[in-house]
């Protein structure tokens, strides 16, 4: 059998373990019977079910059974004769990792009501913030001076990512056949928007904290400013990647190749309006 260290980042997953047990124990079970028998979300299970591929087939019934590849990897489990790779603790990078996608918390939201205010509270938050600013907001990207009302800045800001869920929602469906579980991938998308709600705070706190540090310099105001927007843009992306998988049940790389799109039709769109010019 393959050495099991590369499923490294499959394995230290306890989710994941424990559909292999359950298949394993069971031969053949059905979605419905596997995700009351973890306790999780539908999306978690398909994420997992999708991270677990190479192990797990379906039958015409469409119930996940184990193949060869998964029987084997069952009895090791079974045995305990689990690399030591397998055993030790979580390396510091991965765990910087799950952070930076913000995957233990996107995990929670199995139970989407519980975090459905926070989304809630982060929209208004990026909603005042660009009102206050006087930001135009684009999803990824802002534009100083706006002549709108602050009432429409700040309406801009929470109808850009609604429509942010609604192209993840079609994408989803159009290319993989996800369907439903919206409410998780609405509080998902309304976690991720975090970075770029936050950017307008730190847009109006630059003046002042160039200036506690005796820098009063036009060039390098803008200079701060563009390097942080770019960061917090890079981490949206991250994250907005990471809650359509959460959301949608997708493994990371289709999550990240639908934030990519998304990032990419944004900024097409930005260009035929000529904000670019």
């Amino acid at each position: 059998m393959e050495d099991l260290s590369r499923y490294y980042a499959l394995l230290k997953d306890p989710t994941r373990r424990r559909i292999i047990e359950i298949l394993g124990g069971q031969g053949k079970i059905g979605f419905k019977e596997l995700r009351e028998a973890l306790g999780v979300g539908v999306g978690t299970v398909y994420y997992h079910l999708d991270m677990l591929s190479d192990f797990i087939e379906q039958d015409k019934q469409r119930k996940y059974q184990l193949n060869a590849k998964g029987q084997m990897l069952y009895r090791v489990l079974k045995d305990g004769n689990v690399p030591a790779s397998l055993q030790i603790s979580e390396a510091l990078s991965h765990r910087a990792a799950r952070w930076l996608f913000l995957s233990p918390i996107f995990a929670l939201t199995a139970k989407p009501q519980r975090f459905l205010p926070i989304s809630a509270l982060i929209m208004v938050l990026g909603a005042w913030g660009v009102a206050a600013a006087r930001l135009e907001p684009a999803l990824l990207f802002y534009f100083e001076g706006s002549t709108r009302s602050p009432e429409s800045i700040a309406a801009l800001f929470v109808f850009n990512w609604i429509g942010l869920f609604l192209f993840a929602e079609i994408l989803a469906i159009a290319l993989f056949r996800r369907v439903g579980n919206d409410l998780q991938l609405f509080t998902c998308i309304g976690l991720a928007a975090l970075p770029m709600a936050v950017y307008p705070y730190l847009y109006l706190a630059a003046p002042s904290f160039l200036e506690a540090l005796a820098l009063r310099s036009w060039e390098l105001l803008k200079t701060l400013r563009d390097s942080v927007l770019v960061v917090l843009q890079v981490w949206s992306i991250l994250l907005v990647s990471a809650a359509i998988c959460h959301g949608k049940g997708l493994r990371l790389d289709k999550g990240i190749l639908i934030g990519l799109t998304a990032t990419y039709v944004n900024i097409a769109i930005l260009f035929i309006l000529g904000k670019f010019a």
